[in-house]
């Protein structure tokens, strides 16, 4: 019979202890409990937990064993008690109050009372006391301000502790010698636990039965999990002291991203609102519209053999749904959006450092990178040499092996990212192929006599909207494979410390990420429809009989439109899907047995155990999602200015389910502390400033902005500042007796209305070339340079005037604000004060004993003489 072997970490205050007092006979004089389970059968296994479990009693640890009701899975529950917290809390130089904060607090903000709605109960947003901190050293406890030792360590601290010791305890016998042996994380490993996670503290949709305890994890669902509070603020102080620091600044970075999100979207709904309020001027597609101007001009063929010759006036609709995205109002979003980044940045680097003092995470890093070595790399590195800080012996990795790991790495990332480029170019493959299918069969098919929609549907719009979806399709399935290779290569390169791995991590996955989900993107915005030739002289894909892709007569802008929208959309959809609906299920499925018992019999730890485990990487992928539809909002919002409303939408729904699943779905993460969101911030200031770069090309080369506007100030025929003859001056004309035979439509293909007193054709996209019979036929006209030199223009003053103003914004706001560093500085002064003034007071009172201790000898000796 297979015995499920289980650990769980429990994280419950003094309080949650009691809770357990009904069920387990806990004793409610130990401030943390954990749980251990052992399968009888394996030998080895019952040594290894033998082992295990008495070292962790030697360091101080307490265990008392639980079954399940099935009698196959056993629970060990951990205690820990003061000694152990307090001694575990100077090695890790935890910081504690020592004094209230002295310094006025002057942010009350002017005409407050109109956030009132938007605000939580005061004593759920848990509004703690003000005060100055410094590392604990149990030595001085007396120092601190000690009120009750139960209560003194919250319980995300102390769960982080226990989690500590239970990493480095080692499960084999001193006398063995292989100090290799060690942590909880090797143990889940090889199978001898088979899982570890702190304990709710009760149920999430009723309160604890215990009227002493807080039921904290109730409050959160309560106030924060559910979908009707998206409008409230976030309980950060609640989150941080139940989950801890490092989940804590994800969903403050998310809540402050999401109200940034609140201005672009307001301002991108203006500019969609701007082009739609504007369709009726759009004066080139009036004339595409027209029968005497669309309906006369002729098209050459979009593909060989399959395509036949069109008129103008087909691609009515497409032009004015580019003009919504396309027009004046484009250019004034992509310069604004490249300061909302800036400003976005800067104000969350204000709010980073504001949460660093407050929950004393200043000087943090170097704290990790001395102190929080992985066990992996503790383990794996069998060579030891001497750390010059800490004169002791410690791991290292040689010099050589890095370099040949390093190497490995980067080859296996470079053959993945080929291999996204291939699945791409495949893609891009496909669109090439069925275009001409698409024409063939849409030529007579009844839909496009459908009055409604019959018009929208083109071989075009078909050939578009299909390779979005498969490529969507793609992206889906490779991201299955590419964090596993991701994790793989990771774990191979043997990082120091847990953010040395998460960073590493981080910079592959979205290595991998940004070239999966925005090449389909940089390809129609960047190179569809700019390697085409002209007829007589077609560009072709690699060699082959495949003809590169022309852009629509209303430019590529629709579609880099149509691509984003069906990939962030698709993305983001799926998402919310997948983080709230497989962990439900699974939750459903795996505790469909416990639900026939009697309540009294499911006990919180069985409770916890049925549900998932959120994992080291669960606030990664969080990061991850977030930080690929920043890139979608600003490498790419020149083609869509709905981007930000969309994502902003979906924010707001992402909070509460990400909330929701921690809070209903998940066992209880062990509590990290992390003063920053790590490397996604340096990944968020290189979007940055990619992002503005991308959207002056797309304005220029992408938009049909520029073409216009050099037509309307030099070459309006009448001199006018008007757009009428632009269609005609933009199509350039071939002669179609020059179009060689295997260019040439066959003569089933050709509509009825075309004959042989047809000449000439135009081509689909702006192209500016002489025509047939000039002494420079088909070469590029003055026009087309002049087009060309102002791009290239635009190009540089739109990223200087950006660039400049992103520098001037960041000079303006400083990274820490005045009062927090005020506050810091103040804090400084009073450690080393009051420690002083400790240090004096402690060596008066021990001269003071020792004075009288003197002193009493002497008496002593004076009686002895007169006695004598």
């Amino acid at each position: 019979m297979r015995i499920v072997n289980t650990i769980s970490l429990m994280s419950a205050i003094h309080i949650a202890c009691r809770y357990f007092l009904c069920s387990a006979q806990a004793t409610s004089r130990f401030p943390l409990m954990f749980c251990l389970c052992f399968n009888r059968a394996v030998l080895l296994f019952q040594e290894r937990r033998k082992v295990y479990e008495a070292n962790l009693v030697k360091v101080g640890l307490e265990l008392e064993t639980e079954d399940k009701i099935d009698g196959k899975t056993y629970f060990v529950k951990i205690h820990a008690p003061w000694e152990v917290l307090a001694t575990y809390a100077d090695v890790l130089k935890i910081k504690v109050p020592f004094k209230v904060n002295d310094i006025p607090d002057n942010s009350e903000m002017p005409m407050n009372w109109l956030s009132t709605p938007f605000r939580l109960p005061e004593h759920i947003m848990q509004p703690e006391p003000d005060y100055f901190t410094a590392p604990f050293d149990k030595s001085k406890a007396d120092f601190f301000l000690i009120d009750n030792k139960d209560t003194f360590f919250p319980p995300s601290t102390r769960n982080r502790i226990v989690f500590y010791i239970l990493s480095r305890c080692s499960y084999i016998r001193e006398d063995c010698g292989d100090r290799d042996k060690k942590g909880i994380k090797r143990l889940l490993n090889n199978g001898t636990y088979t899982a570890a996670f702190p304990l709710h503290d009760s149920r999430y949709w009723t309160r604890s039965r215990d009227v002493n305890c807080d039921s904290e994890r109730y409050n959160l669902y309560k106030h924060w999990a559910r979908f009707f509070c998206f409008f409230k603020e976030q309980p950060l102080n609640l989150i941080r002291k139940y989950y801890g620091e490092k989940i804590g600044i994800y969903f403050a970075w998310l809540g402050f991203y999401t109200e940034m999100l609140l201005f672009a979207a307001v301002v991108g709904t203006i500019c969609f609102v701007y082009g739609f309020l504007t369709y009726d001027d759009n004066q080139w597609s009036k004339e595409i519209c027209s029968e005497e101007i669309g309906g006369s001009i002729v098209m050459c063929p979009l593909c060989d053999k399959k395509c036949g010759y069109w008129k103008l006036n087909t691609t009515c609709n497409s032009s004015w749904q580019s003009h919504l995205f396309d027009n004046v109002a484009t250019v004034f979003f992509a310069i604004f959006m490249g300061i909302w980044v800036t400003l976005f940045l800067e104000f969350w680097k204000r709010r980073q450092a504001r949460l660093e003092y407050e929950w004393d995470l200043v000087d943090f890093e170097e704290e990790q990178q001395q102190l929080q070595l992985r066990p992996e790399y503790e383990t794996k590195c069998t060579n030891r040499k001497l750390n010059r800080i800490t004169q002791e012996m410690e791991p290292y990795l040689p010099i050589t092996s890095k370099c040949a790991r390093s190497c490995l790495s980067g080859a296996t990332v470079l053959l993945w990212i080929s291999l996204i480029i291939a699945c791409i170019i495949g893609v891009i493959a496909y669109r090439l192929a069925v275009y001409a299918a698409f024409a063939s069969i849409m030529k007579d098919n009844p839909t496009t006599q459908l009055e409604v929609v019959g018009p929208y549907i083109t071989p075009q719009l078909a050939t578009s909207v299909t390779a979005s979806c498969i490529n969507f399709i793609i992206i889906m399935i490779l991201n299955l494979m590419y964090e596993r290779v991701a994790v793989w290569i990771t774990d191979m390169e043997i990082p120091k410390t847990h953010l040395e791995y998460e960073n590493k991590l981080t910079v592959k996955m979205f290595l991998f990420q940004f070239v999966n989900y925005y090449s389909s993107c940089f390809y129609v915005a960047f190179f569809k429809g700019k390697f085409v030739g002209y007829p007589g002289n077609y560009a072709y894909m690699f060699g082959s009989k495949l003809r590169n892709e022309e852009c629509d007569p209303g430019g590529c802008l629709i579609e880099l439109t149509t691509q984003l929208v069906i990939v962030m959309t698709g993305k983001q959809v799926w998402g919310n899907i997948q983080e709230a609906l497989l962990p439900w299920m699974r939750n459903w499925w795996g505790s469909r047995r416990a639900r026939s018992h009697p309540e009294s019999l499911y006990s919180r730890w069985e409770q916890d155990h049925d549900l998932q485990a959120f994992g080291q990487l669960g606030l990664f992928y969080e990061y991850l999602e977030m930080v690929i539809q920043f890139g979608f909002i600003t490498l790419f919002v020149a083609s869509f200015p709905l981007a930000p409303l969309l994502a902003l939408i979906n924010n707001i729904i992402e909070v509460r389910v990400d909330s929701w699943k921690l809070t209903t779905q998940f066992r209880r993460p062990v509590a990290a502390k992390a003063h920053s969101i790590g490397a996604w911030e340096e990944i968020l200031n290189g979007m940055a400033v990619l992002s503005v770069v991308t959207n002056a090309f797309i304005v220029a080369f992408t938009s049909d902005m520029i073409p216009r506007l050099v037509y309307m100030y030099a070459y309006q025929p009448q001199g006018e500042m008007n757009m009428e003859g632009y269609i005609n001056n933009s199509l350039s004309v071939f002669n179609i007796s020059e179009i060689p035979a295997e260019n040439r439509p066959d003569d089933e293909e050709n509509p009825s209305w075309f004959n042989s007193s047809i000449t000439s054709c135009r081509c689909v996209y702006r192209d500016y070339r002489y025509p047939s019979g000039h002494e420079r036929q088909y070469s590029h006209t003055m026009q087309f340079w002049h087009i060309l030199a102002a791009k290239l223009a635009f190009i540089i003053i739109m990223e200087h005037v950006v660039f400049l103003v992103k520098f001037f914004v960041a000079w303006m706001i400083p990274d820490v604000p005045s009062d927090v560093r005020a506050r810091v500085k103040r804090e400084r002064y009073l450690v080393q004060e009051y420690l002083h003034n400790y240090e004096v007071e402690k060596l008066k009172i021990q001269l003071s004993k020792q004075n009288n201790e003197d002193c009493v000898c002497v008496e002593m000796e004076r009686y002895t003489l007169w006695f004598f």
